[in-house]
C-alpha cells in the first residue's frame, strides 16, 4: 500500500495543521496527535474523490522522504484504476464496453465512498491488461 506524504505542524491556536505538498487542496486539522491519521485521510480522500468527479489529473506519490499517509486498500486500488485508465487513453464507456456492463456500474468503481468488490476492480483491470497483485507485510 502507498499514500501521500504529509506535513504536520502546530498552529497558532493549539490544532495541529495537516497539509499534503502534492495536493494542495487538502488542509485539515487535528485537535490531538492521535487523530493526524483518521483527519489527513478523510482530507486526501475527500481530494481525490472530488478529482476524480472532475476527470482532474492526480499526482502520483512522489516518493520524497518523509511522513506518509497510507490510503485504505480500496481507495489505492481505485485511484490505480483511475491512473491505469488514464494510462491507456480510454474513457469509461470504452471500459463499460470492454466489460459488457452498464456505465453506471462501471462509475462506482472510481466512487471512493463506494465498497465495489475486489473482483469487479480486479475485471476492470484486466480489461485493461493489468492485474492486481497483493504483497502483505509487517508493520513498522
Amino acid at each position: 500500500m502507498a499514500g501521500y506524504r504529509i506535513h504536520v505542524e502546530p498552529d497558532d491556536n493549539g490544532t495541529l495543521l495537516i497539509t499534503c505538498p502534492q495536493l494542495p487542496i487538502v488542509v485539515t486539522f487535528a485537535e490531538e496527535e492521535y487523530d493526524v491519521r483518521r483527519h489527513a485521510v478523510d482530507a486526501i480522500e475527500t481530494a481525490l474523490a472530488s478529482m476524480i468527479d472532475d476527470g482532474e489529473d492526480i499526482p502520483r506519490p512522489d516518493g520524497v522522504p518523509g511522513p506518509v499517509m497510507d490510503l485504505p486498500s480500496l481507495t489505492w486500488l481505485k485511484l490505480n484504476l483511475y491512473w491505469a485508465l488514464q494510462d491507456a487513453g480510454i474513457t469509461r464507456a470504452e471500459l463499460a464496453r470492454r466489460l459488457d456492463w452498464k456505465r453506471e456500474s462501471v462509475d462506482r468503481l472510481f466512487r471512493l465512498d463506494h465498497r465495489s468488490r475486489l473482483e469487479q476492480l480486479e475485471a476492470a483491470f484486466a480489461a485493461l491488461h493489468q492485474r492486481v497483485e497483493f504483497k502483505v507485510s509487517l508493520a513498522a
